[in-house]
């Protein structure tokens, strides 16, 4: 694989992003696409915010501001906050742009055009007082599958989809009346119509991830219905039907427009480049670029199902490689029980917060630490501080930080020789392997595992420097001591070229540490040892502790 196509979950531009939001889905794609660049290969990484539908609307009307400028002003802080844990995408975009309704309408023609959009009227529910069909997530009651609190179309609980009429004791999340039921009329998406191929192709996908494979299936053999995909909202992109009059005052459903973003932003990124926009087939349309959605639980049913059953339907693009899912992160504060990380519900540490006051790495650790890769995963902010002091500290910053210190006081702060023969073979042949060992295990999406085997090698380093005593060898044996040193130098090296994925930042010192230029800091030379004699700069600690 030469060349992949990485997209994250569009965020909604609505409000700020906190830790179950990086967890889910950003931290994990960025340490794939990392990892990708690393080997070499030739990616796009793709994502934005989503503009369009209720979140805007409801936060613009809260503020007494418009939907616009919340969302500039939340697409601004995004940038801000990925970029200070180090999320680095090739573009972030957004859905309101003027060249993604263009998209967007034009994905929408070529499904109609082929037969799998129905105009129909249908019964939903209308505020009297705000004077408005009121939109999936404008309905708050409980869920009548599982009588938990829901907010539309979705259950938060649960994760089914469910019709709002259904709802029990709905409510305007506008006015809190009791919404009336009207007609009124909308396109729907004939998802049914696709079900048999979408069935043969989620059978045989492999390398998924259980969870995520499990539930779209069972979706599936529940039976898929038509969905509408049009809205009654002033926000949004326009149905472009201009000669239709039900069309009027209508916009396309924000699940229908959103991940057709990636699709626009990967335009984007082409012509920033100076390339042809319509290059995007390159990416899109190649059966030989394997495309991966990195996502949370709750997006699971759009990307596994919906979003393949819209590229089917319009018909020349090539559906998803693999749909990399994790489930909710929850979160424990200190004395509290444990509930979901949520924005809407206030319960969530936001990233804003996190890095005015600490560095990023140890969040970037600790989220892949605890990745809900397989199940639901509880974030506490004491055990992110415990792991940032006995494990970051503790293990990989005292290992590489006691390794250089010896250069500095005993070997005038040069790279000592190695001593051929004296090297331990064990410890040699599991620092040769770990690129490989890693490179499985980053290639299967596995970054739990990932990190655990460069902390491992982090821990066999310490343990190799205790058991060769340097600070005796010195005294009796210099030539022993350096041939010791030497080869901790090496482990720093790899561990600096094999972590870069999950601590970008710490690697960048530790590559400054060792004086390594650009090209010895390559996935293929991550084994390989110092040059001898190379003087290095003074040791400074690579973590700080958390108190």
């Amino acid at each position: 694989m030469h060349r992949a196509l990485i997209t994250a979950a569009l965020p909604y531009a609505n409000g700020n992003l906190h830790m179950g939001h990086i967890g889910g889905s950003y931290l994990p794609a960025d340490i794939y696409a990392r990892y990708c660049r690393a080997r070499g290969r030739e990616i796009a990484f793709i994502c934005g915010s989503d503009d369009h539908g209720v979140p805007a609307l409801l936060s613009a009307r809260e503020e007494g501001s418009t939907p616009a400028s919340v969302v500039h002003r939340y697409h601004e802080r995004q940038i801000e906050d990925f970029s200070g844990l180090g999320i680095e995408f090739d573009i972030y975009g957004g859905t309101s742009s003027p060249n993604h309704a263009s998209v967007s309408q034009e994905f929408f023609l070529k499904v109609l055009e082929n037969g799998f959009l129905e105009k129909k009227k249908s019964k939903q529910l209308y505020d009297p007082e705000a004077k408005m069909f009121l939109p999936d997530r404008y309905i708050q009651g409980t869920c009548p599958h599982c009588g938990g609190k829901t907010l539309g179309d979705q259950c938060e609980d649960c994760g089914k989809d469910q019709d709002p009429l259904e709802i029990i004791a709905a409510r305007s999340a506008i006015t809190g009346a009791v919404p009336e039921i009207r007609e009124t009329t909308h396109w729907y998406f004939r998802q049914d119509l696709l079900q048999e191929k979408l069935f043969d192709w989620l059978s045989t996908r492999e390398g998924w991830r259980t969870p995520v494979k499990n539930f779209a299936l069972g979706m599936l053999r529940q039976g898929l219905k038509p969905r509408a995909v049009t809205r009654d909202l002033p926000w949004g992109v326009p149905v472009p039907l201009p000669n239709d009059p039900d069309a009027a005052g209508k916009v396309l459903y924000v699940w229908f427009d959103a991940p057709i973003g990636y699709v626009t932003f990967t335009k984007d990124w082409l012509e920033a480049r100076g390339r042809d926009r319509e290059r995007y087939a390159d990416w899109w349309k190649n059966p030989d670029v394997p495309i991966y959605h990195f996502l949370g639980e709750d997006n699971v049913v759009f990307h596994a199902l919906m979003w393949p059953a819209m590229l089917l339907a319009e018909g020349t693009y090539q559906l998803p490689t693999n749909v990399v899912g994790n489930s909710f992160i929850n979160i424990q504060f200190p004395g509290k029980d444990e509930t979901k990380m949520s924005k809407s519900r206030g319960t969530a540490v936001w990233i804003r917060d996190y890095l005015a006051r600490y560095d990023p790495d140890p969040l970037r650790y600790y989220l892949t630490l605890i990745a809900p890769e397989a199940q639901r995963a509880t974030f506490r902010m004491d055990d992110l501080f415990r792991r940032n002091n006995d494990e970051l500290v503790g293990t990989l910053g005292n290992f590489v930080h006691r390794s250089l210190t010896f250069v500095q006081k005993y070997f005038d702060g040069k790279v000592p020789p190695s001593t051929p023969g004296d090297e331990p073979s064990e410890l040699m042949t599991s620092l040769a392997h770990l690129p490989q060992r890693l490179g499985e295990a980053l290639d299967s999406f596995r970054f739990k595992s990932g990190l655990a085997l460069v902390m491992r090698m982090a821990r066999e380093g310490n343990r190799y420097f205790d058991h060769q005593a340097p600070w005796r060898q010195r005294k009796e044996n210099l030539r022993q001591c350096g041939g010791t040193i030497n080869v901790c130098l090496r482990i720093a090296r790899s561990l600096a070229v094999l972590g870069a994925p999950f601590l970008p930042f710490t690697s960048e010192k530790t590559f400054d540490l060792l004086a390594l230029k650009t090209e010895e800091r390559a996935w293929e030379k991550a084994s390989e040892p110092l040059e001898q004699g190379r003087s290095l700069p003074p040791p400074r600690p690579l973590f700080a502790k958390i108190e």
